[in-house]
């Protein structure tokens, strides 16, 4: 007996961005990670679309470069400040913040982005592959998350925290043992500093992606892996970084002013 083929979504074809709706507007951002193609970016550009002033920060001093141009050149009349921040130093992320604060007047979101992966079986697996992986993906986050907290307790006005997590939070992957781990622990982070968080009047929240397909994500994720991990959602595509992006800036927007702790998963999932 064969089985037939799923028949193609009218949802596989991704859809065009959608213009901004001033969500943001006025707010002042701060995200990690976000040289280059990927969510990044992708939120810190949003953040601009929705009428945000932003900072945007990463290791590679170049490509963060490279990147405050594009932004800058397409939105000219908002502020697009930078600093180079290696998320696994804590005096260069409590840096980032004050920097930050200065640079934008204030903060009102910041966005963990950082995060580090890749394919490694446990039994290939060495020590340092493991603590690199748990240091850069949830270390960070809590390094992050920390100084934020110390700079809205602070602060006269409240905040918002949002995390990328990930949906091997909840799924099991070959090879991703170490990253799986991280994101895991990455919801554990949000669900239990949002508690701590509300004193301080701050809403902590994370998306967890299932999978958003850029040139980045190639580098270390075979293309064999990624067509079959896209055919698996229930639209047989991957995510465009974008409805990544869309998604964080709602949570940042005083549209979700009750919702703090959660886990939103941005999967197209089957049943």
């Amino acid at each position: 007996m064969t089985t037939s083929p799923r028949p193609l979504s009218p949802l596989a074809t991704p859809p065009e961005e959608i213009p901004g709706h001033g969500l943001l507007l006025g707010k002042k951002v701060v995200v990690t990670a976000a040289a280059g193609t990927g969510i990044g970016f992708a939120s810190a550009r949003r953040a601009l679309l929705e009428g945000a002033d932003v900072l945007v920060s990463d290791f590679h001093e170049r490509r963060l470069g490279e990147t405050v141009e594009k932004l800058v050149l397409e939105f000219p009349d908002q502020t697009v400040a930078q600093t180079v921040c290696d998320v696994s130093k804590t005096d260069q992320v409590n840096g980032l913040i004050d920097v930050a604060a200065r640079e934008l007047g204030r903060i009102d979101v910041l966005v963990n982005n950082a995060g580090l992966g890749g394919e490694t079986p446990i039994v290939e697996m060495t020590d340092d592959q493991w603590d690199r992986v748990l240091d850069i993906t949830l270390t960070s986050t809590f390094r992050s998350t920390r100084a934020a907290l110390r700079y809205f307790a602070a602060a006269p006005h409240n905040g918002v925290i949002v995390n990328n997590a990930s949906v091997l939070g909840w799924r099991a992957q070959h090879g991703q043992s170490h990253y799986a781990a991280a994101k895991a622990g990455v919801m554990a982070l949000t669900r239990c500093s949002a508690v701590e968080a509300a004193e301080y009047g701050v809403r902590i929240n994370a998306v967890a992606p299932s999978i958003a397909r850029h040139p980045f994500l190639a580098k270390v994720t075979s293309e064999e892996l990624l067509d079959d991990l896209a055919s698996r959602e229930a639209y047989g595509r991957a995510a465009e970084v974008w409805e990544i992006a869309a998604t964080i800036a709602m949570l940042a927007s005083d549209y979700t002013t009750y919702l703090t702790g959660e886990i939103v998963s941005i999967s197209s999932q089957r049943a």
